[in-house]
């Protein structure tokens, strides 16, 4: 099939979120704010139970039929972050892709399965974390494809801020719908990573570190996510909130029972739900506020919300990761001061070299170089670091620790 028939397809197959139609062009009765749906779910242990929320969620949108033509290449860009376990609530649970994948196959779908992770971007590399994070069982027990396209494709993009033009992997581009299955997580630098953020593992391999330091300013880096999430334009984004991942997210957190399932058609709708579902103030999430500027969904008054109750499933106390803090307070200063407070107040990463196993994932995924294999321990040059964490973020053994300045300590608890 030709690109531009391909984009066709996909422009009459989702509702185009950033004109905030909530539903598709198929659907009876449209409105002019989209509809983000919540549902509730305890655990994954029941698989028929996970399909039947799945699908209410769905339905609260308009269907699967509404996303999905027969005969279309849906690709369901989930979170396959590193190699992990579904327990570790680190990836989207392999229960919540099946039971997508089934629905996208029952419309007529042709349904694959991918991402791009941390690290390298190869076959190997994918074959190793489909395994881990149970996505290849569901291959198996679907028929589903694993994506193994490791190609890039450029491509422009008139409407960003940031990015005018951008790499995304091909296994993106060739698609002809995108649905994003994020999990709920806390984030070192963005604090919280979901509907928006997932969307940065469109950009294949090392060109995510290279947006890093392109972008170092937590603004830059939050609007060129929004880019992103714009260019790809998912048609359906279902979020897995059974069990998020609280505190040092997006990898080294713990696991906390949520109990919900979120869908919508506009990702910026999502997360503003999402987030307001764990006690995260909407506005204080960069990607939310990036997203705000453009006159995109950023506050409950903003989206329709259907299913269950938002104030009758809140959580309490949810646990923030250690690295919020100044990283904030920077954003709201002159960029003359900003350079003065980047040195002195951030947080920054420390490595536990007692237990650490010298593999050198640090090293190799540190997108400014910042870090040196001494004595196979790892050393940052904070002079040189970003303060993005893909250190924390992609060490597999947890060996990374983000820590604050006293003063920073004491301002958080006077925003408290």
């Amino acid at each position: 099939m030709a690109k531009d028939s391909k984009e066709e397809l996909r422009s009459a197959g989702t509702l185009d979120s950033l004109r905030n139609t909530g539903i598709t062009q198929e659907a009876p009765q449209a409105t002019m704010k989209p509809i983000v749906s919540l549902v509730a779910l305890a655990d994954y242990d029941d698989q028929a139970l996970v399909d039947k929320r799945v699908r209410e969620a769905i339905n609260l949108c308009g269907g699967m039929p509404a996303f999905v033509r027969p005969g279309q290449r849906v690709l369901l860009k989930v979170n396959l972050l590193m190699r992990k376990r579904p327990e570790e609530a680190v990836t989207t649970h392999p229960a919540v892709v099946e039971a997508v994948v089934k629905l996208v196959q029952a419309a007529g779908g042709q349904a694959i399965i991918g991402d791009s992770p941390g690290g390298p971007f190869n076959p190997k590399q994918l074959a190793t974390i489909y395994r881990w994070t149970g996505m290849q069982r569901v291959a198996e027990r679907t028929g589903a494809e694993l994506n193994y396209d490791i190609a890039e494709v450029q491509v422009t993009h008139p409407e960003g801020r940031i990015l005018k033009g951008l790499t995304l992997g091909s296994y993106v581009t060739s698609a002809d719908v995108v649905i994003a299955l994020p999990k709920l997580k806390t984030h070192g630098l963005t604090l919280y990573t979901g509907a928006v953020k997932v969307l940065f593992g469109a950009v294949p391999g090392v060109h995510k570190a290279e947006y890093h330091v392109r972008m170092p300013r937590l603004d830059d880096f939050s609007d060129m996510l929004v880019d992103i999430a714009i260019r790809v334009r998912p048609a359906l984004t279902v979020m897995d909130a059974v069990v998020g991942l609280e505190g040092a997210g997006p990898s080294a957190g713990k696991p906390r029972a949520i109990g919900a399932l979120l869908a919508s058609p506009d990702p910026f709708a999502l997360d503003v739900v999402a987030t307001s579902l764990v006690g995260i103030e909407p506005g204080k999430v960069p990607t939310i506020e990036a997203a705000a500027r453009r006159g995109l969904p950023a506050a409950l008054t903003d989206l329709t919300a259907a299913g269950e109750s938002l104030e009758n499933m809140r959580i309490l106390r949810f646990a923030l990761p250690p690295t919020v803090g100044i990283d904030f307070f920077e954003r709201h200063l002159p960029r003359f001061l900003a350079g003065w407070v980047r040195e002195r107040l951030r947080a920054r990463p420390v490595f536990l070299h007692v237990s650490c196993t010298g593999c050198a994932a640090c090293y190799r995924n540190c997108p400014p170089q910042a870090i040196q294999m001494v004595n196979q321990r790892p050393e940052v040059d904070l002079s040189k670091c970003i303060r993005c964490f893909c250190c924390q973020e992609l060490c597999p053994q947890k060996d990374v620790v983000i820590r604050r300045p006293w003063v920073v300590q004491a301002l958080l608890r006077q925003r408290q």
